[in-house]
């Protein structure tokens, strides 16, 4: 069996092994979250000291002010036209703070270059405050930055590899200011699923109902479901959470193939159905030769050898006839997951062949899910 089949049967195998587990119940907890109580954002300007030559040019001017400004801060009189900016760059620093997080944890942080440096390599972040969107400070952030890559060079040729000009600091920020939340005080919460289905919201409600035995559960929408806080949870607000949490339904799946044609990956769900199709395939080859032929001058006149090449183009196109001997195949209606894989794995086909048949059968509507390409 080729290499490139035994990719398609693996992919159908894992599937079909997961198939009773797809069936089974989950925690709301892993499809689901809390409204209003998510990551939030943040984003500051920074610079980076410390290079080695391969910081900002001079002509990086926001650079230069941005180090004449922290001199300033640290009372040290300069003058702005001495100030060299190659062993520095200006960064912009990301991060995201977690839903309850305290004053004093610490998070990771992502450093980016925005000027012409050449690498962050061997840099140390200085104290860059990160804001949120409504400008307040909730993190600060300080460190020597990790990067993943590398660039080197001279005399008009270089080498680099990853990305040299962005880095992470692990653990580099604390946070120094806690998002406000009154959730011991909340009468009323909103789950939200991971990804809307009208189906699983409906589930999820009458689990919940079930759980505590009243009506306290109701769907808003295919993606939220508003929940009363039972009087008896009252002040006891995450105890009702972690109750709900824990809970477990039956969750619905849309029909979904996702392909990703830059690497040949196919993932079909388990719910995915045809309707009645044949399918041909077939490899098409195109071959481009090249022939050096000696052309040489008639005998008693003037002339030179030279040598003419000859380019012959040829196209061919074969079945791919597969294991079963007939070049097309026909598709029942209604088969499953393991059906198609085995079908076209029949065929002979390859991981990219597939993509080519499921774009097909889609175009042509016997494909019954929906396709997602990454």
């Amino acid at each position: 069996m080729k290499t490139a089949q035994r990719a398609v049967l693996l992919i159908a195998a894992a599937l079909l092994a997961a198939a009773p587990a797809a069936a089974s119940e989950v925690r709301i907890k892993d499809i689901a979250r809390i409204q209003g109580y998510s990551d939030n954002q943040l984003v500051g300007y920074g610079l980076v000291f410390g290079l080695n030559s391969t910081g900002d040019g001079n002509q990086i001017l926001f650079t230069a002010q941005a180090i004449s400004n922290m001199l300033n801060a640290q009372g040290i009189r300069h003058d702005r036209t001495d100030i060299r900016t190659r062993n520095t760059a200006s960064v912009m620093v990301t991060a995201t703070l977690p839903p309850f997080a305290k004053p004093g944890s610490k998070i990771d942080i992502n450093v980016a270059a925005i000027g012409d440096a050449t690498s962050l390599q061997g840099g140390t972040l200085l104290l860059t405050p990160l804001r949120a969107p409504n400008g307040d400070v909730y993190a600060t952030a300080q460190g020597p930055v990790l990067v993943g890559g590398f660039a080197a060079g001279g005399g008009g040729a270089g080498v680099s590899q990853n990305v040299p000009t962005a880095g992470t600091v692990p653990a580099g920020a604390i946070v120094q200011r806690e998002v406000a939340s009154n959730l011991l005080a909340r009468r009323a919460l909103t789950l939200v699923l991971n990804e809307y289905d009208f189906t699983t919201s409906s589930r999820v409600a009458d689990a919940v109902n079930e759980r505590f035995g009243s009506p306290i559960a109701r769907c808003r929408d295919g993606a939220a479901i508003d929940l009363v806080v039972p009087s008896a949870y009252h002040g006891k607000v995450i105890d009702f959470i972690s109750r709900v949490e824990g809970i477990t339904v039956d969750t619905d799946e849309r029909a979904v193939v996702v392909i990703n044609e830059k690497t040949g990956t196919v993932v079909i769900g388990q719910n995915v159905r045809i309707a009645t199709c044949a399918i041909a395939h077939g490899n098409l080859t195109i071959s481009v030769s090249t022939d050096y032929l000696v052309s040489q001058p008639a005998p008693l006149t003037e002339g030179e050898t030279v040598i003419v090449p000859e380019q012959e183009v040829t196209a061919t196109e074969d079945l791919a006839t597969g294991t079963t001997g007939e070049a097309v195949m026909m598709m029942p209606e209604g088969v499953n997951i393991g059906e198609i894989v085995s079908a076209l794995n029949a065929l002979g086909v390859t991981p990219r062949d597939v993509i080519s048949i499921i774009q097909a059968m889609k175009a042509q509507g016997a494909l019954k899910a929906e396709i997602k390409v990454l």
